[in-house]
């Protein structure tokens, strides 16, 4: 949730344009209105400051489904108003959980028998399924240090630099250190041999990325519990694993379904994965999975009775909607594997005509990895001119959003575009796309470079800025980048002027 800020005071009203055919004064922006207004002002109102955001089909960032089919967006209508945690009243809303659930166990190899039934719940995202996890992997811990009569204030985790912001929430709101292992050029995941020389006693897991948000590309899970259970035996450790699958989940079983990530490796305890990015199900679904019901101490388990009957739960929040849930079991049902493995097949196939055409201008490094998340990540050869954040504030312009960002430590200094190729990124979008980029770099090339390159006065001069063969990179002034940018813009719009009326 982003943190609110007032804006200033000229901003402290909302000018209603078409509503003033029913109000003809303006709303206060940051207090509650004093007198009601109707229903049609009240959402004209809305839809027009909405009409400013991102079209979230053109919204590269995300790896967020946006598009689902309309007999799925009438079951999310039909329930919307269905609490999930009133399961005395809904039971065929708590029933569909326990398919899914199940359904996903058995799709990560969970070691069931015929009659047991999988241990997991569903959450609000995968943030909050790493948050459930690491709590389980943290009270096992702390229950295994207490029995051994040994301290327990003192946990931690291994994780690579590349991991999500929720890894730093858990380890920060839990009190968990934090132990990164740091990425190098060309290696932008954990290195396992790295992780598993980072472990302790009080290492409560090793988190492994299937599907790294920077670039798309899988952690070799199957290298680190290897080297994790010889490091085990050799200590009489018992350092569990966690897979934080939010990306890669439902990617890896269509895709390579070789690939062994999953519950068949004896160290991974628990799995979480979004069910809202490639399970296509809009946002606000997540799902955690454990290995089996010693995996979770029932001390974490609430049951309450209030609502009409017992109920164990084990979220973060309470109430939520019931109806990602059940859009979750569409989904899954609607495809079934064949339907899942056509899509992502596809997705992959768009990510590759992309990054064909991307190496063909000549101008990028692609960064991502064949095998992974279908996305690009791709940065500039040449950044003696401009950088990739002016290619992605360009894009903009076309109403692409492409991020641009650097690398966590050790790979800081590298800066990267990343596209996510989803469901509903078509072909004829990937070759739109591809037209404007080509026309975001022409633009760029006819711009006055960000930097100026000087001949050095001198060697000094020279070791100080940190170049070499008597070059020095020398960043403008704002005020010399403003004069020439302002000059260049006058003379492109002189060179397209035209004549008469438009």
């Amino acid at each position: 949730m982003a943190l609110s800020h007032a804006q200033s005071e000229s901003d402290s009203q909302i000018p209603c344009t078409f509503a003033s055919r029913y109000v003809r004064t303006a709303l206060p922006r940051y207090q509650i209105p004093k007198q009601s207004i109707p229903k049609e002002a009240a959402y004209q109102i809305i839809n027009d400051e909405l009409m400013l955001d991102g079209n979230p089909r053109l919204n590269l960032a995300s790896f967020v489904t946006t598009w689902m089919e309309p007999e799925c967006d009438k079951l999310i209508m039909a329930s919307i108003n269905k609490n999930y945690v009133d399961m005395d009243e809904y039971p065929v809303t708590t029933e569909l959980q326990n398919r899914c659930v199940n359904i996903i166990a058995h799709l990560f190899h969970a070691p069931l028998n015929e009659s047991e039934t999988a241990v997991g719940v569903g959450t609000v995202g995968s943030s909050e399924a790493i948050m459930l996890a690491g709590l389980a992997f943290k009270r096992r811990w702390q229950n295994k240090m207490k029995a051994k009569g040994k301290p327990f204030d003192k946990p931690n985790i291994v994780t690579g630099a590349n991991v999500q912001v929720c890894w730093e929430k858990f380890a920060r709101y839990f009190e968990v250190e934090l132990k990164e292992v740091k990425l190098r050029d060309g290696y932008y995941v954990m290195d396992p041999e790295k992780a598993v020389e980072m472990v302790d006693e009080n290492t409560i897991c090793v988190a492994a990325i299937l599907g790294s948000t920077l670039n798309g590309e899988f952690e070799d899970v199957k290298l680190l519990n290897d080297l994790l259970l010889k490091k085990n035996a050799e200590t009489g450790w018992d350092t569990p694993i966690h897979v934080d699958a939010a990306s890669g989940g439902f990617i890896a079983p269509f895709l390579y379904p070789e690939l062994e990530w999953d519950f068949r490796l004896p160290l991974v305890k628990s799995i979480n994965v979004s069910g809202h990015k490639y399970g296509l199900v809009y946002a606000g679904i997540g799902w955690v999975i454990w290995r089996s019901r010693d995996d979770l101490p029932e001390e974490l388990i609430f049951h309450i009775n209030y609502l009409g009957a017992d109920q164990p739960t084990f979220t973060l929040n309470f109430s939520k909607g019931s109806s990602q849930v059940i859009a979750q079991y569409y989904q899954l049902i609607r495809l079934g594997f064949e339907g899942y493995k056509c899509i992502m097949e596809n997705c992959r196939e768009n990510a590759e005509v992309l990054k064909t055409e991307l190496e063909r201008t000549g101008r990028f490094n692609i960064v991502s990895k064949d095998r992974g998340v279908p996305l690009v990540a791709f940065s500039l050869k040449d950044r003696s001119r401009h950088d990739e954040f002016e290619v992605s504030d360009y894009l903009r312009r076309f109403g692409w959003i492409v991020p641009s960002y650097t690398m966590p430590p050790d790979a800081q200094h590298v800066t990267v575009l990343r596209v996510v190729i989803r469901e509903d990124f078509s072909r004829t979008l990937a070759e739109r796309l591809m037209f404007d980029i080509k026309k975001v770099l022409h633009e760029l090339d006819s711009l006055p470079s960000k930097f100026l390159l000087i001949a050095a006065g001198g060697k000094a001069a020279e070791e100080e800025a940190g170049a070499g063969d008597g070059v020095i990179l020398l960043k403008k002034r704002e005020v010399e980048i403003q004069k020439e940018i302002t000059n260049a813009w006058k003379k492109f719009v002189i060179a397209h002027k035209t004549k008469g009326v438009c």
